[in-house]
């Protein structure tokens, strides 16, 4: 069995979710279909939460109106007979009375995560119906019967699993299952999700789950490329990946994967394929647990990175004394992305400043701190790279015009991460392009 997950923009308009139709067609033998909201779907009901929260009603409802005139027109064109024109109107009609329900009580948390479920479960119910219209055989399997995150708001993958395996039993003879990406059940049983970007997560899980042949990932655009199309103009497509490799690319900033995606895939060898449904007859990108050593594969940057420098010529050599310091980020639940040490001080960087007054203000009894904000980290990836001769020098020659903050190599055989001021990150990405892989 074969994974397929389309995206927001691959079904953000009728004739796209038409072609992916045919691309689920097109694939030969018995495939799960996992959907995203329509693009632009889950930033309206985001919008929508937040004018709730604020009590901002009216601007909440004309949010809402808003959206729903979208899928309104979406069906027009999506549904070709009048009985089917039908069941769309009745299928969005009972989505938007079901959303100005939620609007119209006391609006919280729980309520905000089960209006954000509904762009998935809308978009599934439209592409089952499109199958319908053409007479394909398909049943839709909603998510939220399998799909589940623990109190750590981990997914739990073996109950996952255990879920999945008697409700595809019972459809053994359907080709084409399709459910939602994103949502799931929490440990309260309640309505949650995985975050933005969770459709991809979500085809991860069921393709472990099911030990699945393969998980595609259709996008809209061909595969990884080796560095960000958006800033460099000159870059070229990959064809292979390890886990480990495409794992580093998705933490540190590559777009067209959610950072928890390999995870799943990688602990049951299940390969992950990157398809373009723009262009299906792109070759993508193919991830394994095999890969060819020693050459540069590809180039990530991540933003809104604050670097830490903590000074402190009594305590960095006294016993304990980095315990001390990762327990503060620790109890402030903030995770750390690089770290360097000297003698006489520690830097350091994290992604997320929630926490960072507080943060300061523990540290500051160790010594001197300093905070510079709005930095980059570049991520230099290959398989085994840092094993080889001469990678720092190519890295370093290749940025010779440009300050580099901090250095972390070693900690992944697979990765040389440098830190630097943002406003030098498109030079630095067209720097390594040319100096890494020859593309000016």
């Amino acid at each position: 069995m074969i994974v397929l997950k389309f995206g927001g923009t691959s079904v953000g308009k009728p004739e796209r979710m038409k072609k992916i139709a045919d691309l689920v067609l097109n694939t030969p033998g018995k495939k799960i279909v996992v959907l995203s909201a329509l693009s632009g779907t889950t930033n309206s009901l985001v919008a929508i939460g937040d004018h709730l929260i604020a009590g901002q009603h009216a601007k909440a409802e004309e949010e809402i109106a808003r959206l729903e005139k979208h899928y309104q027109a979406f069906i027009k064109e999506l549904y070709t007979g009048d009985s089917f024109q039908a069941i769309g109107q009745e299928l969005v009609s009972r989505f938007f009375i079901f959303i100005r329900l939620l609007a119209a009580g006391q609006f919280d948390g729980k309520s905000y995560r089960e209006l954000l479920a509904q762009g998935e479960l809308i978009s599934t119910e439209l592409f089952y119906q499109h199958l319908q219209e053409r007479k394909i055989s398909a049943r839709l399997l909603p998510a939220l019967y399998f799909m589940s995150i623990d109190e750590n708001d981990e997914p739990e993958l073996e109950k996952i699993a255990e879920r999945l395996k008697p409700l595809l039993s019972s459809l053994n003879n359907i080709d084409i299952i399709i459910t939602q990406g994103y949502i799931c059940r929490n440990n309260r049983n309640e309505i949650d999700n995985l975050k933005r970007g969770g459709s991809d997560y979500t085809a991860s899980l069921v393709g472990a789950a099911i030990r699945a042949e393969e998980i595609q990932i259709w996008t809209d655009i061909d595969g990884m490329h080796n560095n960000d199309p958006r800033i460099v103009k000159k870059t070229i497509p990959i064809s292979e990946l390890t886990f480990d490799e495409a794992s580093e690319l998705a933490y540190f900033g590559a777009k067209i994967l959610h950072p928890s995606t390999i995870v799943p895939a990688q602990k049951y060898n299940v390969p992950v394929r990157l398809k373009n449904t723009m262009d299906e007859k792109a070759p993508g990108t193919i991830i394994t647990s095999k890969g060819k050593e020693g050459s540069f594969k590809a180039i990530a940057a991540k933003d809104g990175i604050t670097a830490i420098k903590i000074r402190s010529s009594r305590m960095l050599m006294a016993y304990g004394f980095l315990r001390r310091v990762f327990e503060i980020f620790e109890n402030h639940k903030t995770s750390i992305d690089m770290i360097t040490t000297s003698e006489v001080a520690v830097s350091l960087t994290i992604d997320n400043n929630t926490q960072l007054a507080s943060i300061e203000t523990e540290l500051k009894k160790f010594g001197t701190i300093e905070v510079d904000n709005d930095q980059t980290i570049i991520c230099i990836v290959g398989q085994k790279i840092t094993e080889q001769k001469g990678v720092l020098k190519q890295v370093f020659d290749s940025l010779s015009e440009i300050p580099v903050r901090m250095v972390s190599c070693g900690g992944s055989t697979n990765n040389v991460s440098l830190l630097i001021d943002k406003k030098h990150k498109e030079k630095a990405l067209n720097a390594l392009n040319e100096g890494l892989f020859g593309l000016r």
